[in-house]
C-alpha cells in the first residue's frame, strides 16, 4: 500500500453502516420531519430524501452521539427545499388561477357551425388527431410522440381521419350522424 492513497471501505462496509445508521435513526427523524410537516405523505418523501443525502455523504457522517444532530440538520434543509418548492407551485397556482380566469373559455366544439357539427360527429380518435394538427399547429413527428406511434401510423391514421372529416362535411345534415358511425365501425386504425 502507498502512503496518502486512500482506499474506499468495502461495499458491504459501507452498506452495513448505512443499514445501522437508518435502523438507529430512522423512527428519530421520521418525528421530526412529521411533527414538522402537514401530510405523513410528505414526512415519508423528505425521509427517503434525507437518507439518501446520508447514504451519498455517508463518510461525512458522524459517529454517535452526533449522527442524530447531523441528520437533524439534513432533514432541516431538506424540508427548507420542500418548503420553498411548495411556495414556488402555490405562487404559480395562483398565477395560472388569476390569468385564466381572465381568460373567456374556448369551446371550439360547442359552436352551432356545419364544420363543428361535422367535427363533433368524427370519432374521439379522429378528433384528437385533426385537433393536434390544427389548434396545437404539431408536425407528424410531434404528433407521433404524443400519441406513441409511429410517424407513418399517424400519416396514414391523418389521412384517413381527413377523409371522414370531408365526407361529413359534404354529408347532408340528417346523414351526418350515420355516415358517422358507419365510417367509425369500418376505419380499420384503430
Amino acid at each position: 500500500m502507498s502512503e496518502g492513497v486512500v482506499h474506499d471501505p468495502p461495499p458491504n462496509a459501507h452498506r452495513e453502516r448505512f443499514e445501522q445508521v437508518f435502523a438507529t435513526h430512522r423512527e428519530a427523524v421520521l418525528g421530526y420531519l412529521r411533527r414538522r410537516t402537514d401530510s405523513g405523505h410528505d414526512a415519508a418523501d423528505l425521509l427517503a430524501d434525507t437518507f439518501l443525502v446520508a447514504w451519498r455523504r455517508l463518510d461525512d457522517v458522524p459517529l454517535d452521539p452526533q449522527t442524530r444532530p447531523w441528520l437533524y440538520g439534513v432533514a432541516r434543509r431538506v424540508l427548507a427545499n420542500h418548503r420553498r418548492g411548495e411556495g414556488r407551485r402555490h405562487a404559480l397556482a395562483t398565477k395560472l388561477r388569476g390569468e385564466l380566469s381572465d381568460t373567456p373559455p374556448v369551446h371550439p366544439l360547442q359552436e352551432d357551425t356545419p364544420t363543428a357539427r361535422a367535427f363533433r360527429a368524427l370519432p374521439e380518435q379522429d378528433r384528437e388527431l385533426l385537433s393536434l394538427v390544427a389548434w396545437e399547429e404539431l408536425d407528424t413527428g410531434q404528433i407521433a410522440t404524443v400519441l406513441g406511434i409511429s410517424r407513418n401510423a399517424v400519416r396514414i391514421r391523418l389521412h384517413r381521419a381527413r377523409k371522414r372529416f370531408a365526407k361529413l362535411l359534404t354529408a347532408p345534415l340528417a346523414n351526418r350522424t350515420v355516415v358517422a358511425l358507419t365510417e367509425e365501425v369500418s376505419h380499420e386504425d384503430a
